[in-house]
């Protein structure tokens, strides 16, 4: 989303040796599957790379069929401010949301 998009930018300002951010999906949590977000100075050999508005998005490999559909929000309420992501494949989430099954 555009307001994931400044984030990014606004995160990678600081970094100039990172050329984006890589988004992957780890075994973790009470449901299965969790998201995984790091900078990257690279594009890795099997990564799919995704470019927004200058932004560069790497999605890990093992992650592609997971993350297929997905929309990556950053979200500001008064407590709290996240990136969010919204996947259509998605069959359960554990209580807290910090966990996902497909």
């Amino acid at each position: 989303t555009p307001s994931a998009v400044q984030k990014i930018k606004e995160l990678l300002r600081d970094k100039p040796d990172h050329v984006g951010v890589k988004v992957g999906v780890r075994t973790r949590g009470c449901n299965g599957l969790s998201y995984t977000l790091e900078y990257t100075k690279s594009k890795g050999e099997s990564d799919e790379e995704v470019v927004q508005d200058g932004v560069r998005v790497f999605i890990e490999k093992k992650a592609q069929l997971t993350l297929l559909g997905t929309e990556m929000d950053y979200v500001e309420d008064k407590l709290s401010s996240e990136f969010v992501f919204n996947n259509p494949n998605i069959k359960g989430t554990c209580g807290c949301g910090e966990s996902f099954n497909i």
